[in-house]
């Protein structure tokens, strides 16, 4: 492993995240501040830290993302896309394991656009026959 910086960027609803991975001890800094800071929950931060800990390499780099867009769980998940990512670029050895797991996959699922003559996307205003 070289020092050099392995970018990736990863993406999840409205959120986008673009991820350096750097040569380091394992510390995530989101935003400029720690992921324990960050991130209140600890299951977004597992769910985050999950790449790392699947390559076994969560202590070789330190994580430095820039997120922004969507919700805390949209932004945990475009940071785990952008680590996925990222780490391909380090090593193309790890990708059958990311894959399989699901991580390199983009989740396209969005908010549907809510439709003109209705209340929501699917709801619609209340019926009244008479």
């Amino acid at each position: 492993m070289s020092d050099a910086i392995h970018a990736a960027t990863g993406r999840r609803k409205t959120s986008v995240a673009r991820v350096r991975l750097l040569a380091g001890g394992g510390e995530v800094i989101v935003n400029k501040k720690p992921i324990d800071e960050y991130f209140k929950r600890e299951s977004l931060r597992t769910d985050l830290r999950s790449p790392l800990e699947l390559t076994k390499t969560a202590d070789k780099f330190k994580v430095l993302a820039n997120v922004n867009g969507g919700g805390i769980t949209g932004q945990a998940g475009a940071i785990r896309h952008g680590i996925a990512r990222a780490l391909l670029d380090v090593d193309p050895e790890h990708r059958p394991a990311l894959k399989k797991a699901g991580f390199l996959t983009r989740d396209s699922r969005m908010k549907e656009r809510k439709k003109y003559g209705q209340k929501g996307a699917r709801a619609r205003f209340q019926f009244s026959k008479r």
